[in-house]
């Protein structure tokens, strides 16, 4: 199910890129940015608003435990310290030993050209997507939907291992998997702890954010 919509959905976005004008472009604009983002994560609620009509309960929220509490703020540092010195410490050796794959603008290209093509009141709607959407969609869809079935059928500790790397891998950015695959770690331990997406959104908000605020003061 997973699979049939990644290519549905990226089909889609990629048709919604093409038709803009930016097909091949290495940096398009914000809003063409949020319209392609609207076209990949679509596809993605709707399967999961089916899932939840036909196999679930029909609550959407508690059927991938979206559910928030104070305690969940905790996510707040634990997002910065996974942004500033888990993703930087885990990088660190891959740089060492592979310098030309893992180079610090290799590993943040991407957050650049997202950031670059930012410009005035774009840079709120940029927020919107990176810090408030992108997190939501994807602790529904990797922790929600597929660590949540994983666990069913091979246990907390395997669906943590296979949901991080499902997360890392599917960004199809070399230099950013490793970095991504330990925050994922946190993420799939928080959901596992917890059986709540609250403290797993919480963090991915905090992490996406830190990693904004620190482009904007070093630019």
């Amino acid at each position: 199910m997973w699979g049939l919509t990644f290519v549905v959905a990226n089909v889609i976005g990629s048709l919604v890129i093409s038709i803009l004008g930016y097909a091949g472009a290495n940096v398009v604009p914000t809003w063409v940015l949020a319209v392609s983002a609207l076209a990949l994560w679509l596809p993605y609620m709707g399967v999961m608003f089916w899932e939840s009509q036909k196999r679930g309960t029909g609550n959407f929220a508690e059927d991938f435990s979206l559910n928030f509490q104070v305690k969940d703020l905790l996510g707040v540092p634990l997002g910065i310290a996974s942004q500033l010195l888990l993703v930087v410490v885990v990088t660190l050796p891959f740089q060492w030993l592979f310098p030309s794959l893992f180079n610090s603008e290799a590993v943040e290209k991407r957050a650049n050209d997202l950031f670059d093509a930012a410009h005035g009141a774009w840079i709120v709607l940029l927020v919107v997507i990176v810090v408030i959407c992108a997190p939501v969609v994807e602790e529904m869809v990797y922790r929600g939907f597929i660590q949540h079935n994983l666990g069913i059928a091979y246990g907390a500790r395997i669906s943590v291992m296979l949901a991080s790397f499902w997360f890392a891998a599917v960004h199809l950015q070399l230099a950013e998997f490793p970095g991504l695959f330990a925050f994922a770690l946190v993420l799939g331990v928080c959901f596992a702890r917890t059986k709540r997406l609250g403290l797993s959104i919480v963090t991915h908000i905090a992490f996406n954010a830190t990693a904004l605020v620190v482009m904007a003061l070093t630019r």
